[in-house]
């Protein structure tokens, strides 16, 4: 029998789900293996093969997702990378933009950026904003520079020449020149990874690429070849921030597009039960043993966006982190996972992450090393967990190490009640998470009234109808699975890429024959990757990123696929004017439209899922032969709370809380005033009552 295996790879736990040609699923968690991820990738593998009887040779398809560009780039452990730009624009990554995102801190610390200025080298050239040659390309100059590189053994080079998004032939020039007198090393050129306008962050985009490119190559093709000496003869593939799959090659070549892998795939999950549901608003949450994402989801799609940060010095706040201008799905991750670290800060408040104890040495109650204190010790102390329920074969929760970790850390320092200070540790985490979703709906421009939560990942159920009630909402949904839901996501997206460039034109002297080329490239730049993983039936999606004269950003306006006409001009002038309107209430008349930049998205169809209709509808309440002492977020205390076993919950069953419902990956919390009844296909239904 055939098989798909999604393998996603956390910073605490490496997630592997195997789903059989009758769809029927088989998941295991294991800790992350820092050291050499692929070893968990495997280890896992083998265990949940085994499980379900699944021969690794009749494996079809291998989906893969990863932090390790991530972690790479916020714990700077990348290659040594220098940045070869245009002479005079040497210090553009450093002297960032005129935004500050604390505009009255006189003593304000920027990010250090990625490359330091010593590895910045220049060469004299230089293009105008229509790819015009201004200052012709100094051979002789980028000779010198490429010995300097020689001489200094650098493993990579990011190039980045002033607007080759317009024209690239300096850059490619350059990169002729340098592989062949250096033909081992890895270079990123700019206008490949992220043609678009703004120097900054196109600049930032390509040294991120470069800084991760020998560590991600090396590591896909160990797992590659490792995959093979286990018996799989099927393709690997990596899915990318922008919630599509590509191939081993492009994620080598372009990693920086690996850079939200795994939480895009917790997206794509959500994103195909909320279309299974019917619900067309639903705000995804995601909680894992490091981070909590959160992303919105309209029309059964998620939120998608051209740029994103990582590693923010400042939380929540824009322009604190390090750019990154690639298609990604738009969502907000802080450092608010099982593992994430408590402490009391200057003031004596609680503070939670972003230093996260990870698998390595892990949350003290794991007994692995850990002495400092976490989520989920405070869940422990808290009876939310207990060392018989908790459901990790390789892990024996002990209380003992979670209540002397949260008195050293917590509650000593405040001559606080151990007990107490669990409550604040829980408390802390979850407003930090709600307060990250206010902020995410409103910097969307969204009112998160009417919408409902699809929560998943180990930690999520346990928080998430605390977090239903912080933020107003009246249904959550815990679907089957939920432990491993971003790795399940992996098993439901499509092959899909984005290309992306940035062209200037304006609606009143629009150039329709430039228009059209554009549109055609980046087609066909798109659905050249698409078909280097599937021959599947495809659907394309066409954007351009528009503003009025004298703005400084843009909006995306959704266009019909086909070749522009001569009333093309007027056609993009009224669907600019409408999107505006949605966003902000009124157009502004007589001020002139410009097109900045285009974006296509080729994608593979998938077949819709099955419809399924939710209900508080129940036929019968469930049995509560077990209890313990839990404490309870609406009552402000401890009280008897039933435990319930999820395996022997059948379809109808209706809980009230309070309640604890056990799995094998994740634990679901219900307060006193919760309630809750399984659907048919065996997801939590889950609302509020007692006017809470």
């Amino acid at each position: 029998m055939g098989a798909r295996i999604g393998a996603d790879v956390g910073g605490t736990f490496t997630d592997i789900v195997i789903e059989r040609d009758d769809r029927t699923l088989h998941s295991a968690k294991v800790l992350t293996t820092h050291d050499a991820p692929e070893r968990g990738i495997l280890d896992g593998i083998a265990q949940v093969a085994a499980e379900a009887s699944v021969d690794l040779s009749n494996v079809e398809q291998i989906i893969h997702g990863t932090t390790l560009a991530t972690n790479a780039l916020i714990e700077r452990r990348g290659a040594a990378t220098a940045l070869v730009t245009t002479e005079g624009f040497r210090d553009v990554i450093e002297t960032r933009t005129e935004s500050r995102f604390e505009q009255y801190d006189l003593n304000i610390e920027l990010p250090t950026p990625l490359i330091e200025r010593r590895d910045r080298l220049v060469v004299s050239e230089r293009l105008n904003a229509q790819g015009d040659t201004l200052v012709p390309f100094d051979e002789g100059g980028a000779q010198a520079t490429i010995r300097t590189i020689a001489e200094r053994g650098y493993e990579a080079v990011a190039v980045g020449f002033l607007h080759s998004y317009r024209n690239p032939a300096h850059e490619h020039r350059f990169r002729q020149l340098l592989l062949d007198e250096l033909p081992d090393l890895a270079v990123s050129i700019s206008a490949e990874v992220s043609p678009q306008m703004r120097e900054y962050e196109r600049f930032n985009t390509v040294c991120a690429n470069a800084y991760v490119q020998p560590l991600m190559a090396s590591y896909l093709i160990r797992l590659r070849d490792q995959l093979h000496e286990r018996g799989t003869t099927c393709p690997l593939y990596l899915i990318h921030s922008g919630g599509g799959l590509i191939d081993v090659d492009t994620a080598a070549a372009f990693p920086v597009r690996l850079v939200e892998s795994g939480p895009a795939g917790g997206a794509i999950f959500a994103a195909d039960l909320a279309r299974r549901y019917g619900r067309d608003r639903v705000l995804s949450f995601d909680m894992g043993g490091t981070t909590a994402k959160i992303s919105m989801i309209e029309d059964f799609t998620p939120d998608t966006a051209k740029t994103f940060e990582v590693d923010r010095t400042a939380r929540f706040k824009k322009g604190s982190g390090m750019p990154i201008s690639i298609p990604v799905i738009d969502m907000i991750e802080i450092g608010a996972g099982g593992g994430s670290i408590a402490g009391v800060d200057n003031l004596g408040q609680i503070r939670i992450g972003p230093r996260s104890a990870g698998s390595e040495p892990g949350p003290a109650a794991y007994d692995l090393g850990g002495t400092e204190p976490t989520v989920t010790d405070a869940n422990l102390e808290l009876g939310r967990l207990h060392p018989d329920t908790f459901g990790a074969t390789d892990i024996t929760l002990s209380p003992s190490r979670a209540h002397i970790a949260i008195e050293k850390g917590v509650a000593a320092p405040l001559s606080m009640d151990i007990a107490l200070a669990a409550v604040g540790i829980a408390e802390v985490v979850d407003e930090n998470m709600a307060n990250a979703a206010r902020v995410h709906a409103v910097e969307n421009g969204k009112d998160l009234a009417g919408y409902s939560m699809i929560a998943f990942g180990g930690g999520a159920p346990l928080h998430a109808a605390r977090l239903m009630d912080k933020l107003g909402l009246d249904e959550l949904i815990v679907p089957p699975g939920a432990g491993v839901g971003s790795a399940i996501g992996f098993l439901r997206a499509p092959f899909s890429y984005e290309a992306v460039r940035s062209f200037y034109t304006t609606t009143d002297q629009f150039d329709l024959e430039a228009a059209n080329s554009v549109l055609d490239a980046l087609t066909e730049e798109a659905r050249s990757f698409v078909r280097a993983g599937t021959d599947a039936p495809v659907t394309v999606q066409r954007q351009v990123a528009m503003r009025y004269k004298g703005q400084g950003w843009e909006i995306p306006v959704a266009i019909e696929d086909g070749q522009f006409d001569e009333h093309a001009a007027q056609g993009l002038a009224h669907a600019f004017t409408k999107a505006y309107i949605e966003f902000f209430g009124r157009a502004i008349d007589d001020v002139v439209i410009e097109a900045v930049s285009w974006a296509v998205r080729v994608a593979s169809v998938i077949a819709p899922p099955e419809r399924i209709d939710l209900s508080m509808d129940h036929d019968h309440s469930a049995d509560r032969p077990d209890a313990r002492s839990v404490y309870d977020s609406a009552l402000g205390h401890s009280v008897d709370t039933a435990i319930v076993h999820r395996s022997v919950l059948g379809s109808g069953t209706r809980v009230e809380g309070p309640a604890v419902i056990i799995e094998s990956q994740t634990t679901t919390v219900l307060a006193s005033h919760h309630r809750m009844v399984v659907q048919s296909d065996g997801s939590l239904l889950i609302t509020r009552g007692n006017g809470q």
